[in-house]
């Protein structure tokens, strides 16, 4: 199997229980409920956003829609790189990995964003259906990423002493996130910690093996 079909199969992979759980959520729950899988640390809170990972938002219907393209575009260019890559055997396939992590994550959130508004209901104080009679809550490129997963490992109130947020309620970790976004972080953190080095590498391209050879030869003559 080349590096590239385990690349595809990776991706494919994540896609697919990304995809599932999403839709599991979406048709079981309604915004704000929340399922305790592990005492008060591990929670299935359903939840939707109309911008970038972790629950951010991108304001407005054409910063959405930007969002979106960008995400387009970047995908495609994350495609050709992984592509690319694929074929260098001197990388370690782990590099290789990051990068299909990255674009599964990225996949992840475009389908939400692309085709949720039309597929599904909204969830606002009910169960969500799938493909209604009446349409779905939105057209294309403005369907809400689904977020689910929220750890609340840590909960109290910060010192009175802090500038501005002295005396509020301090929770960690608090942004909802989903498969996606993990993947998206995980391709990341692996990139910087184990694989930083291979972006500094200068290429050898054949003009500098041609230069080279040249020299050489000058020098021996």
């Amino acid at each position: 199997m080349s590096r590239l079909t385990k690349s595809i199969l990776i991706i494919t992979l994540i896609l697919i229980a990304d995809q599932v759980l999403k839709i599991w959520i979406k048709t079981s729950m309604m915004l704000g409920d929340e399922i305790v899988v592990f005492k008060n640390w591990f929670i299935l809170h359903f939840v939707e956003n109309n911008g970038m990972a972790f629950g951010f938002e991108f304001a407005g219907e054409y910063g959405k829609m930007f969002l979106t393209v960008f995400r387009l575009v970047a995908v495609g260019a994350i495609g050709w790189y992984l592509t690319k890559l694929s074929k260098n055997k001197e990388l370690p396939f782990g590099f290789i990995v990051s990068i299909a992590l990255i674009l599964a994550g990225a996949l992840g959130n475009i389908i939400d964003s692309l085709f949720y508004g039309m597929i599904f209901e909204d969830s606002y104080g009910k169960v969500s259906a799938i493909f209604p009679d009446c349409g779905g809550y939105a057209t294309f490129l403005h369907g809400k990423v689904v977020d689910m997963f929220y750890f609340p490992l840590l909960e109290g109130r910060y010192p009175a002493w802090i500038p501005f947020f002295g005396g509020d309620p301090f929770i960690f970790f608090r942004p909802v996130f989903n498969i996606a976004d993990s993947s998206i972080t995980i391709g990341i953190f692996s990139l910087m910690i184990f694989y930083r080095k291979y972006f500094n590498k200068p290429e050898v391209t054949v003009e500098d093996v041609d230069e080279g050879s040249t020299t050489q030869t000058s020098e021996t003559v």
